[in-house]
């Protein structure tokens, strides 16, 4: 079975990404990391305990990889909420059961954190991005044992797209919070509550 792990919000900068999602949800976020695999850099938030938010950006300190960064980091041009992660404790095998694209495992690290992680070649998962990347986690433990509790938790995250029933039949994953519905425009929004109320990005 897979489990809701995180939600990524990706932007050109990491700084124009940080500041869209403290104005949204009105809490500030904790320090992340670099990934030199990739060329990105992140800043998270706690959504409670196993779950955590990312705001994720190139980083313009690190050279351009020679492949497509993940979560199509390439082309974007705006501040989006535009993937999911979900985790397993048995990659190989998720990825053999997932859509044709959902990727190769590749051993990642940022710090001492270790992760494997399932990368499409195109850098965009099936389903648009509609379909969560794959992770098992490794040494160190899991980000959001490391976040501070801003008060934060996610309440619904809802997916929209024309296949959504087709996506479901793919997804071993059994969360009230996940919400698949069929709808000619594709995306997702999460509504988070926050200490202020409940906040919507997307």
């Amino acid at each position: 079975m897979l489990e809701l792990d995180h939600l990524a919000v990706t932007a050109p900068s990491l700084e124009e990404g940080v500041a869209a999602v403290e104005a949204a949800l009105g809490v500030a976020l904790a320090p992340g990391g670099r990934h030199a695999h990739m060329g990105t850099w992140n800043r998270l938030l706690s959504l409670g305990p196993g779950l955590y938010l990312e705001v994720i950006a190139p980083d313009p300190a690190a050279p351009r990889p020679a492949w497509p960064r993940w979560f199509g980091l390439d082309t974007r041009a705006a501040v989006r909420l535009t993937n999911w992660v979900a985790r397993t404790g048995d990659l190989e095998a998720a990825l053999a059961g997932a859509p044709t694209g959902t990727g190769a495992a590749v051993d990642l690290d940022r710090g001492d954190l270790r992760w494997r992680m399932g990368i499409p070649a195109s850098g965009v998962l099936p389903y648009d991005d509609c379909f969560p990347a794959l992770i098992q986690w490794q040494a160190g433990g899991h980000p959001s044992e490391r976040l501070p509790d801003a008060g934060c938790r996610l309440r619904r995250l809802v997916i929209g797209h024309p296949r959504a029933a087709e996506l479901t039949v793919h997804l071993a994953l059994a969360d009230p919070r996940l919400v698949l519905v069929v709808d000619s425009a594709i995306g997702m929004v999460a509504e988070i509550e926050t200490p202020a109320g409940v906040k919507v990005l997307q």
